[in-house]
């Protein structure tokens, strides 16, 4: 938005129809002004190949034929 030549701001928002009261006004004033501040956190992405987790190996776990799993993929 940008400021007019006197110095005032257009409005934020115009109500279309019907005839809004003062408390719908003011929350739905503050749930767009929450929205569009920019302050929402983002939450980063990470890919599932980059985990530290895929690069360390399973325990071991002593049993009948262990020795001869080990050998087998997982």
């Amino acid at each position: 938005m940008t400021a007019s030549a006197d110095g005032s701001r257009p409005p934020l928002l115009r109500v279309i129809s019907g005839e809004p009261t003062e408390e719908e006004l003011a929350a739905i004033i503050a749930a767009v002004s929450t929205r569009s501040s920019g302050t929402a956190r983002a939450t980063p992405t990470f890919s599932l190949w980059a985990r530290k987790s895929r690069q360390v190996r399973p325990a071991q776990r002593p049993g009948f034929g262990a020795w001869r799993a080990s050998t087998m993929p997982r």
